[in-house]
């Protein structure tokens, strides 16, 4: 699976989207999503909720495991994804689009700099 070149990754394997009108779309890597197998459910704050980068956002659970979610920028929860708090799977299906988890309005938009690129991602997960 290719890792689109359009977003930056962290380390937990979360990536950024940064959109036209400056937000944040954050989700979780097709690797990641692979790793943990059918995605049972999704556990993701509340709107307005305040985040820090490297900080939890939340929890996956799978039929394989319970993992954390961070968040690669630190801002205020501006939406939530509620298809996939009602339809988990959509994190397996496509974790890149209809996949997505929260959208973030971030107070430092230079924090995405210190996130992987694509190539550097890949290289993590090879």
């Amino acid at each position: 699976m290719a890792i689109p070149d359009d977003r930056r990754y962290s380390k937990e394997h979360e990536w950024a989207l940064v959109e036209e009108s400056g937000t944040v779309l954050i989700g979780i890597s097709e690797f990641a999503q692979a790793e943990l197998g059918d995605v049972v459910y999704v556990e993701l704050p509340k709107v307005g909720t305040q985040v820090t980068q490297g900080g939890p956002i939340g929890e996956i659970e799978s039929v394989k495991a319970v993992s954390d979610l961070f968040s690669p920028v630190s801002g205020e929860i501006v939406e939530v994804n509620e298809g996939v708090k009602a339809n988990p799977e959509l994190v397996n299906e496509s974790p890149y689009e209809n996949g997505w988890l929260v959208r973030i309005k971030p107070d430092d938009p230079a924090q995405l700099d210190t996130l992987l690129d694509a190539t550097q991602y890949g290289a993590l997960t090879a």
